[in-house]
């Protein structure tokens, strides 16, 4: 997915709206950050990227796709686990979902938001992300 820079500023607007998380029990707010994932070319095999995992993402290569997904559990907010068939898996209260994202296991009824990613002019993955504010 390629976006222009105005649809990317949109998009990081939308996100900041109200955005906020729990931890522990505490809100925390959350803004919208481009983070800078390293060059396309890191990605080049089909698969599931973790590396970016605790900054709230993954990065997939399905094919000619590549793309950002959360990994924050649309339940509770927590880190979901990539497992090994390319699904996804919420240790805190079981939820499950496919390979991109959808539901198969509650107790999460939303799918895993797909973020939005731009190519830069070096040639580096951008993605929109959530960061503490």
């Amino acid at each position: 997915m390629s976006i222009n820079r105005r649809e990317f500023v949109i998009l990081s607007c939308a996100a900041a709206a109200g955005c906020s998380a729990l931890e522990g029990n505490q809100a925390v707010k959350l803004q919208p950050a481009a983070i800078d994932a390293g060059p396309v070319t890191d990605y080049s095999a089909e698969g599931v990227y973790d590396r970016f995992r605790k900054e709230g993402f993954f990065i997939i290569r399905r094919g000619n796709d590549l793309f950002a997904l959360s990994s924050v559990c649309t339940h509770r907010h927590c880190k979901v686990k990539a497992e090994p068939d390319h699904s996804f898996y919420c240790r805190c209260h079981g939820s499950a979902f496919d390979p991109i994202g959808k539901v198969v296991d509650g107790p999460a009824t939303r799918p895993l938001p797909t973020l939005p990613t731009s190519v830069d002019s070096n040639g580096h993955l951008i993605v929109l992300g959530l960061a503490v504010a």
